[in-house]
């Protein structure tokens, strides 16, 4: 199969565009390490529909593989080094050697998602590990956004973990390997769940994918594993089209406030214990009503008091102890979301755009609220977006404090509401954002093996 052909495969409209890009990734290949074979592996960004901090709760999700992402360049070597580039300047080099154990880089150092996932194929394969060079090309306007809340981290972690394994004969299930990912990515010390490396994985074009994220149990025989989670792809409303919008704030994604969420969903879990023996997430009570719920959970604790209760904490990294927890609040905004992921599910098997926009402002809602994840800049666009005739939805997506919002708008008005929403929220704010629409894409892999 011949280049544009495979892109045409995998982008559709944007297959022109598209190689472009990859021509200058392969040229940028082999200025940096020479001429030879290369392989080119891809890891797409995701938007949340709905169904958000639910999944490090082991609750439910709906995203979507975004057709804006990650690519990887990499050529095998015959030692166990890594060399890896970036074909943005501004990202340092780095050379490091794949071991059991791989010591990181500083904190918030853009290495640290490739050695997570160097240090878990190396666990995984057992042996002498080969090496890669490898270069990553991430940069808008076809790349994942980087700090937007669109899964760029995500993505490099999973593309690279797919690099080092082909390279290395290693071929596993995809479920089983988004797992990996996921306890991968952990190395740069955000403890986050599984939606973003399972989205990358297992997307299909044109549609959502619903997972339950709850651990599974002991399976009940030897061939069934231990990786037997629920997912479904759910096909998208073509009515509508799926748009992001980036507010052009950026946060870290290893910050503390997101631990402190982490954290309050744990305490939530250690006061719901002694009435619920056995419960290890939040989504282990999900059929119990909130009401009867509400009651045994305290409004706040604090993080000392959190682990006199036997929240499981020591993992999550985490300031002194007397931090405030919002335990009531964050427990209320994982419940009513998981609900709500199940609505949204049952509104687009009937096609009721109306229900899913309306869910996505409730959605939106609960996280400013309850989960206080907001900022002035989303809120200024989803403000901006809730003008615009056309628009049946709009919410905050991804981590939070920043980043983008995701909006369900009619075919007819997606351009009214690329040109009002980017006047309104350059008027408030005295920025522009970028806003792109969506085509719900594949999930990732191997692209193409050629030379330079």
């Amino acid at each position: 199969m011949s280049t544009p052909s495979i892109l045409d495969r995998i982008y559709g409209e944007e297959a022109e565009a598209q190689q472009a890009r990859y021509a200058a990734a392969l040229a940028a290949f082999a200025r940096v390490y020479g001429p030879g074979p290369v392989h080119v592996f891809r890891a797409p960004g995701r938007v949340n529909l709905i169904g958000e901090h639910t999944d490090y709760n082991g609750g439910f999700v709906l995203p979507v593989a975004l057709d804006r992402d990650v690519l990887l360049l990499a050529r095998p070597r015959s030692d166990s080094s890594v060399h890896l580039h970036n074909i943005e300047s501004h990202y340092a080099p780095h050379t490091f050697t794949v071991r059991l154990t791989i010591p990181p880089a500083p904190r918030g150092d853009w290495s640290n998602y490739a050695r997570g996932a160097a240090q878990m194929v190396a666990q995984q394969v057992g042996s002498r590990v080969r090496g890669m060079d490898a270069l990553v090309a991430a940069a808008p306007p076809h790349g994942v956004p980087r700090g937007a809340g669109v899964s760029s981290s995500s993505a490099l972690t999973v593309v690279a973990a797919l690099a080092l394994a082909h390279l290395n004969g290693w071929q596993s299930d995809p479920v089983p390997f988004a797992r990996m990912c996921s306890e991968a990515e952990w190395y740069v010390g955000t403890r986050g769940g599984i939606m973003d490396q399972f989205i990358a994985l297992l997307a299909r074009p044109g549609h959502a994918l619903f997972l339950d994220c709850r651990p599974p149990g002991p399976a009940p025989s030897q061939a069934e594993g231990p990786d037997r989670y629920t997912f479904a792809h759910v096909p998208l409303l073509p009515q509508v089209r799926i748009l992001v919008a980036d507010t052009g704030v950026r946060h870290t994604n290893v910050r503390g406030e997101y631990n402190l969420r982490v954290a309050a969903c744990r305490a939530g879990i250690a006061c719901l214990r002694p009435h619920y023996p056995g419960i290890t997430h939040l989504r282990d009570v999900q059929d119990v009503s909130w009401t009867t719920l509400a009651p045994l959970l305290p409004e706040v604790l604090t993080v000392a008091e959190a682990c006199a209760q036997g929240a499981d904490l020591d993992n999550v990294p985490l300031p002194a102890g007397d931090v405030a927890l919002r335990v009531r609040a964050c427990c209320r905004h994982v419940h009513s979301e998981n609900e709500r992921v199940r609505a949204t599910i049952a509104a687009l098997k009937t096609g009721d755009v109306a229900t899913v926009g309306r869910l996505l402002d409730q959605a939106h809602a609960s996280a400013r609220d309850d989960y206080n994840i907001s900022c002035p800049e989303l809120e200024a666009l989803v403000s901006a977006a809730h003008a615009v005739e056309g628009t049946v939805g709009a919410r905050l997506t991804g981590a939070g404090w920043g980043g983008c919002i995701v909006a369900l708008v009619r075919q007819e008005a997606v351009a009214d509401f690329e040109a009002q929403v980017s006047r309104r929220y350059q008027e408030e704010m005295g920025r522009e954002p970028t806003i792109f629409a969506c085509r719900a894409g594949g999930g990732a892999g191997l692209v193409l093996t050629t030379t330079v």
